[in-house]
């Protein structure tokens, strides 16, 4: 077995045990399970600082532009973009051209250059998730990502580990077989 898979693999087996014990804690009774979102508190100092600074809250929000509009999915609908500047400047052409933010994307356009981005979901590379099949199935971007058109800057509010996702498959009554969200080599 290759390094690499070991590690994925321990990583997993780690991923099971702290299942399996908040399993039992969970056992005991209580109020009932939070949505991923509420179960993770957030800590807005975490939002990273952006090449260009963006407003969810003005985009989504204000003036109430579906996530698609900016994310737009792939052909196949597993994943969905991350926007850059020629998909930003269909707008941004003609509307608040004087902002210096605005400015900066327009030169990201005009140079043709990918704008970097810094990630604030990710998930490890032995994950798979489609966004096609949650959004089939009723799911929402804010169960994933939080209330995003309610912030300026976007940061990680939602739990996205192993275990909150399991939580919400719990939840949803959603498969909780392996092969669901891995790629295992038989």
């Amino acid at each position: 077995m290759g390094a690499l898979k070991a590690i994925s693999l321990l990583a997993l087996i780690a991923s099971f045990a702290l299942t399996a014990s908040q399993a039992q804690t969970a056992s005991k009774p209580s109020a009932p399970a939070p949505t991923p979102a509420q179960s993770f508190v957030p800590v807005p100092a975490s939002a990273p600082e952006q090449p260009i600074p963006f407003s969810h809250k003005q985009h989504a929000g204000k003036l109430q532009l579906p996530c698609e509009f900016c994310h737009t999915p792939s052909r196949s609908g597993e994943t969905v973009a991350i926007p850059q500047a020629a998909a930003c400047m269909q707008c941004h052409q003609t509307m608040a051209t004087n902002n210096p933010g605005v400015q900066k994307l327009a030169a990201y356009a005009k140079a043709n250059a990918t704008i970097p981005w810094v990630r604030v979901y990710e998930l490890p590379s032995f994950v798979t998730f489609s966004h096609k099949v949650h959004m089939g199935h009723g799911s929402t971007c804010q169960e994933c990502h939080g209330e995003v058109a309610q912030r300026d800057r976007i940061y990680k509010e939602a739990d996205i580990s192993m275990a909150g996702c399991m939580n919400c498959h719990r939840t949803k009554k959603a498969s909780l077989d392996c092969n669901a969200c891995h790629t295992l080599d038989q």
